[in-house]
């Protein structure tokens, strides 16, 4: 049977009136599969689908830096941020930072971990406006971007966290825009997606959006090299339930979007 979030308590008998049958076709042995009706008053789905032990938090951000800035931006990210990353005052880690190789171009991207919640992102951030170094880093960047943007986000159950990893490596995020009221749905099928996914050891984390653009997915992912990543992707559908996988949540997805991106000197995720 197929893997779910959910316990089998939790899963349709055929009968219940708030429980609904999706009937899907037969691939690979693969009969039907049983999505529960999410009432939103009572299943919030960060809830359902969040390591509610870890009370980890975790924020993206997308810095779209001027092209000719590049180089002294990235500097700037070195001279600071592995020292917020490295003080135990602050209950945060630098999970990864990377430049994009192919996608968005002249972009940086940072993931940050806070242990405690949003607890913990208040304190950090109180704490960084204290500090002169942090404000002045703060200032030089602001005239290096162009733009940018963050979201909160929340790990899904199903993934490992990501830990530093050695490299080189190259990473790709995906991340995906679901039709509201799908996320559920996502991660009941992606529960069983990430036992195939997890065998050559790519699959890094996980994550669900909290604020900022909502119903956002992003899996990241690291690859030896552009080849390697094609062989592994073309060797997921050899594996017996990757198709219907596939099959059945491409209809959730509004926009998905891919980036290769190349880590930083300082990034954890090498």
């Amino acid at each position: 049977p197929p893997t779910s979030v959910f316990s089998s308590s939790e899963l349709v008998s055929g009968s219940g009136n708030r429980m609904h049958v999706l009937f899907c076709r037969s691939l690979s042995g693969f009969k039907s599969l049983f999505i529960r009706k999410v009432d939103p008053r009572k299943d919030a789905h960060s809830n359902v689908l969040s390591k509610k032990e870890e009370q980890n938090l975790y924020k993206i951000q997308f810095h779209n830096v001027k092209p000719e800035c590049l180089d002294a931006y990235n500097e700037l990210c070195e001279a600071v941020l592995p020292s917020i990353h490295a003080n135990p005052e602050y209950p945060s880690e630098l999970v990864g930072t990377w430049n994009t190789w192919y996608g968005e171009q002249d972009q940086a991207v940072h993931l940050w971990r806070y242990r405690g919640g949003y607890p913990a992102l208040t304190e950090v951030m109180n704490k960084l406006k204290q500090n002169k170094e942090f404000m002045e880093y703060r200032k030089e960047r602001g005239k290096m971007l162009l733009s940018r943007r963050n979201q909160l986000l929340l790990e899904f159950s199903f993934w490992n966290e990501p830990v530093p990893r050695p490299g080189p490596n190259i990473y790709e995020l995906r991340s995906y825009q679901l039709r509201p009221g799908t996320m559920i749905e996502w991660g009941n099928y992606w529960a069983r997606a990430i036992e195939i996914r997890q065998k050559n050891q790519e699959a890094v984390g996980g994550f669900f959006s909290q604020i900022g653009s909502l119903y956002t997915v992003h899996h990241l992912w690291a690859y030896k090299d552009l080849q390697s990543r094609d062989e592994t992707r073309n060797a997921a559908w050899q594996q017996e339930g990757w198709d219907e996988v596939v099959y059945y949540t491409v209809p959730l997805i509004q926009h998905m979007e891919s980036r290769i991106m190349i880590p930083m000197k300082s990034s954890p995720l090498k």
